[in-house]
């Protein structure tokens, strides 16, 4: 059986594909594959607020909880996605990458990935 390790590694090795951290709410990586000039803690750390902001809107809007976002910002894409009550995925694309075929794996395996923690 494969382990959230295996995972991480897994996705972290498609096209693209700057880091991979898997959080708990308050922000403390429970694992990580990070591309090398990438500060794990640091990103983590601002993780959380992104998706508090998130379920604000959500609830503000009348859509509900927070599930999953992508943020495009100048240099690359960042996806967060909720995987159970506990954790959280982020992961961070480099510029130009199609994050079409990665929003659709993450998708179709959270309950899979949650089973794993």
């Amino acid at each position: 059986m494969p382990t959230i390790r295996d995972v991480l590694r897994a996705l972290s090795a498609r096209e693209g594909v700057d880091a991979v951290i898997v959080l708990s709410r308050d922000g403390l990586i429970i694992d990580a594959h990070v591309a090398d000039g990438l500060d794990p803690d640091g990103l983590a750390a601002l993780v959380p607020s992104v998706v508090a902001a998130c379920s604000q809107l959500g609830a503000a809007s009348e859509r509900g909880g927070f599930g999953m976002g992508l943020i495009e910002c100048a240099e690359g894409m960042m996806l967060v996605a909720e995987i159970s009550g506990d954790a959280l995925l982020a992961m961070f694309f480099a510029p130009g990458t199609n994050v079409g075929s990665h929003l659709y794996e993450v998708q179709r395996h959270r309950p899979a990935i949650a089973d794993l923690l």
